[in-house]
């Protein structure tokens, strides 16, 4: 019997805008409001200053940011393990001051390939730096909604951080908060501001459930945010007397089922992430999806033009 699908999925749990949701079968979906994540990781450095203007500019509704501790305590952007990843510098994020993180060059390993094929580091000499959470909630506009990605553990002493700099900013209303590690939710259920998806682990349940088992867990309550890929590599292990079979597959779970069981009491807020082309685009409008986590703001911004009075669903919620 099926033990597990190791590895999978995250859907995201949600759009921030309070975006009307359509559902399956609506006829005139309304289409998915873009996300840009990480500020936009494929048209600029990404969780810089630099990302989040280029991705307002280029259209994007929301944007996500990925946010770690710095070893004075000051919540900056960046998601690497070690800086060497996207900087000239090595290390964890917690091994540097928050004034030493803030000088370095966060788009030194960003690359672009010119039309001749040539690779070039257009940032090196341009630089563009690492920033705090408090300077970009400084130009964020306040009616342009932000996820907030925890990647730093312990998540108590990043958790009272952030909740500091959100104080400061009076931007709770604005942020929902994010993390794979279900830790961070419960410690954010003792800040009565805190808006959150619902934990990763909760998400690929339901899921699952509805993939593998035909059974719907419905969330108990109207108006969930839960998100996770839109489709994702996993594997699934069976188990044996005598030992176990591993068979790996392109997983894709969000479903007319899905959507269903996640609405099942009431409208949810669905995001799928890693969704990066237009037909993905068009079947998630049909499905209901309320936002979708892109790396292309770019690219993203031409993909609801011409679905805006065009696009038709079936009763499954599958595109016509």
């Amino acid at each position: 019997m099926v033990r597990k699908a190791l590895g999978i999925l995250a859907l995201v749990s949600l759009s921030l805008a309070g975006c009307g949701l359509a559902g399956a079968g609506s006829g005139a979906p309304i289409l998915p409001a873009i996300v840009a994540h990480r500020g936009g990781t494929g048209d600029y450095p990404e969780n810089t200053l630099r990302a989040i203007d280029g991705a307002l500019r280029n259209g994007a509704d929301q944007i996500w940011l990925t946010v770690q501790l710095s070893a004075d305590g000051v919540p900056v952007l960046y998601r690497p393990d070690d800086l060497a990843a996207l900087t000239p510098a090595s290390g964890p994020v917690s091994g540097k001051t928050a004034a030493e993180l803030v000088r370095l060059n966060a788009g030194w390993t960003f690359r672009s390939t010119l039309p001749d094929g040539t690779v070039v580091f257009p940032y090196r000499a341009t630089p563009t730096l690492l920033p705090t959470l408090s300077s970009a909630l400084a130009v964020i506009p306040p009616n342009v909604p932000i996820i907030l990605d925890m990647k730093a553990l312990p998540a108590a002493p990043q958790a009272a951080a952030v909740a500091r700099v959100l104080d400061e900013h009076h931007a709770w209303s604005r942020v929902r908060l994010y993390s794979t590690d279900a830790s961070y939710h419960e410690v954010f259920e003792h800040y009565p501001l805190a808006r959150q998806f619902e934990t990763r682990d909760t998400t690929r349940a339901r899921l699952l459930n509805v993939a593998l088992a035909q059974r719907c867990e419905a969330p108990d309550e109207r108006g969930v945010w839960a998100g996770f890929e839109w489709s994702r590599d996993v594997q699934v292990v069976e188990t044996f007397t005598l030992g176990e079979a591993r068979t790996p597959v392109r997983a894709s779970l969000w479903s007319p089922a899905a959507m269903r069981c996640f609405n099942a009491n009431g409208p949810a807020h669905v995001m799928a992430f890693a969704l990066n082309n237009v037909n993905d685009y068009r079947e998630a409008a049909c499905l209901g999806i309320e936002a979708v986590l892109v790396d292309s703001p770019k690219a993203a911004q031409a993909w609801r033009g011409p679905f805006a009075t065009t696009l038709q669903c079936d009763e499954q919620g599958v595109s016509k």
